[in-house]
């Protein structure tokens, strides 16, 4: 289930939804929230992101908010 981003918890794999000149989606790494902002929870770069919504990176085969699926 996607919850708000003001709810993302800290230091745990996170699945983060987008709006970028994109459009909307999802992307494709487990992210983490820490206090000086997003990382890939992966490889611990620090990422320029701003996310609508997030749930467990656990949780990834279920639909994206936007309808779509993303590659596990």
């Amino acid at each position: 289930m996607w919850e708000p981003i003001t709810t993302a918890p800290y230091d745990r794999e996170l699945e983060l939804a987008v709006i970028d000149e994109n459009g909307e989606h999802c992307l494709v790494f487990p992210c983490r929230k820490t206090l000086a902002g997003w990382s890939n929870a992966a490889t611990g770069a620090r990422i320029d992101v701003r996310p609508t919504h997030w749930r467990n990176w656990a949780e990834r085969d279920h639909p994206a908010p936007d309808g779509g699926r993303r590659p596990n």
